[in-house]
């Protein structure tokens, strides 16, 4: 019986993946264990292992496929004394299958995947993004489709509009021009949630009066020539492109990344009720004991020649100060729920590193335990893997705050964004000289401003004052950090 290889599911929270690159080919033996594929989440690229062993039969989704649900069926093994091209053929029934009804594939001979009748609808048009020939290059199957959806529609330069065969079918029963919509799937292809959008909306163009037009008008008419509902989320993305001249701007697809970053801060920033508390750390005694704790670091032989044993970098001291300052605000060290609060024992910081196309947060787990040295080559060991993409989800999922420093860019202060399920945030600007009062006196100091944000929900006003307080207190008097 062929065994169905699934889109796994990396971590509890994710929902899809690309599915980046293959690491076998059709007809390659496969064992329990082997590595066999390359998945990207948003955040992190991580390597999948065959749980059963068999032949590779059939490749459902090739690489290079966008928004593969977890769950759907990627590819397709023979077990052991199966004939491998029988198996490519009736596999891939379970896992993945559309809804009976949806695009109704499993009735044509040509159709590898069987009705599922207890499928969810509404995962059906990115289900069918890995199924879809336009996508997967199979001609058997899009001969099926083809005969069952008409032409590919085309847009008014004659480039063909992309559409599963559920939204193609949808938008012939509506009356919908599909050149008209635009579409929310892989490579900007329109899927089922496309066309209820524009059925909503309004703001699609009908088929009858494209077909009534000599030329596709910029915008949808209703009939008799009502104004068009305006679109329920701002401007479309075609109504902001064209407030730019044709040509002037470079159009980039966002990829599963920033949508994600995207999607979290509009959430952040809708529900967290964020306040924010500033004030200025003088850093002239924590530099000098940074400087004196390299100085003494001692110095271990390797390939590339004698490496002190850490070097400790302002961020790492910030870190443990941040985290000792939870620690001593216990009641601070906390995450919102709807039912409880939730009172953290350990300061798990999250640190902000930038990476080709946005930002991941690592996490120092316990930070307040560790000493200034292990939280050092850490975050190093962190920060490197992060930038390739390289993070197990357990490295930047969760965490009890974090930190966000944009001092090595020259930024004197800022306010940072909370990640839930975080309450705070710490926002580290640079250090800078600047005249300061002592004793009546003016005299110059290295300052060095931070800003925390706050979820007032879970951190009141005077809680939130005890933590940055208890902060400063720590970053003037880093001998403090060491005992």
């Amino acid at each position: 019986m062929p065994i169905n290889v699934t889109m796994p599911a990396l971590s509890p929270t994710m929902e899809e993946g690309n599915l980046a690159k293959w690491l076998i080919k059709e007809g390659d033996e496969v064992s329990a264990g082997d590595i066999i594929a390359e998945i990207e989440t948003d955040k992190a690229t991580m390597e999948v292992e065959a749980v059963d062993e068999g032949k590779l039969a059939k490749i459902v989704v090739p690489a290079g496929t966008e928004g593969v649900k977890v769950n759907e069926v990627i590819a397709i093994l023979a077990a052991d004394g199966e004939d491998v091209s029988e198996a490519a053929s009736s596999g891939g029934g379970d896992g993945g299958g559309s809804k009976a009804g949806d695009d109704k594939a499993g009735d044509d001979k040509g159709g590898a995947m069987a009705p599922d009748p207890k499928a969810d609808a509404a995962t059906t048009g990115s289900q069918e993004a890995a199924k879809d020939p336009e996508m997967r290059g199979d001609s058997r199957a899009a001969s099926t489709g083809s005969s069952k959806a008409g032409p590919a529609p085309t847009d008014d330069k004659g480039v063909r509009v992309f559409a599963s065969p559920l939204a193609r079918r949808l938008a012939k029963e509506a009356g919908i021009e599909l050149a008209a919509v635009d579409g929310s799937g892989p490579h900007g292809r329109v899927v089922k949630a496309d066309v209820e959008a524009a059925k909503k909306d309004g703001g699609a163009k009908t088929s009858a009066t494209a077909k009534g037009a000599g030329d596709k008008a910029p915008e949808a008419a209703p009939a008799g020539g009502a104004t068009p509902a305006p679109v329920a989320k701002g401007q479309s993305d075609e109504q902001i492109m064209k407030l730019f001249p044709e040509g002037s701007y470079e159009k980039i697809p966002h990829d599963g990344m920033r949508k994600t970053i995207a999607k979290r801060l509009v959430e952040a920033k809708q529900t967290v009720p964020h306040f924010y508390l500033t004030l200025d750390c003088e850093i002239d005694a924590l530099l000098a004991l940074r400087k004196q704790l390299n100085d003494a670091a001692p110095v271990t032989k390797s390939d590339q020649g004698d490496r002190p044993a850490y070097k400790l970098s302002v961020n790492d001291m910030i870190i443990k100060a941040h985290a000792l300052a939870l620690k001593a605000v216990p009641m601070a060290n906390a995450s919102w729920t709807e039912g409880a609060m939730l009172i953290h024992k350990h300061a798990d910081v999250g640190v902000a590193v930038s990476i080709d196309g946005g930002l991941i947060t690592p996490i120092i787990r316990r930070a307040e335990e560790k000493t200034l040295s292990a939280i050092s080559n850490e975050m190093k060991d962190l920060a490197k893997r992060a930038r390739t993409r390289k993070l197990k989800p357990e490295e930047y999922q969760g965490g009890t705050s974090a930190v966000s420093n944009l001092g090595m860019f020259g930024i004197k202060d800022f306010s940072a964004v909370i990640n839930p399920p975080h309450a705070t945030i710490l926002a580290v600007g640079a250090g800078e000289q600047r005249a300061v009062v002592k004793d009546g006196a003016v005299t110059v100091a290295t300052v060095m401003t931070v800003t925390l944000s706050t979820d007032h929900r879970a951190v009141d006003g005077a809680l939130g004052a005890e933590l940055v307080s208890a902060f400063k207190s720590l970053i003037e008097n880093p001998m403090s950090m060491l005992v």
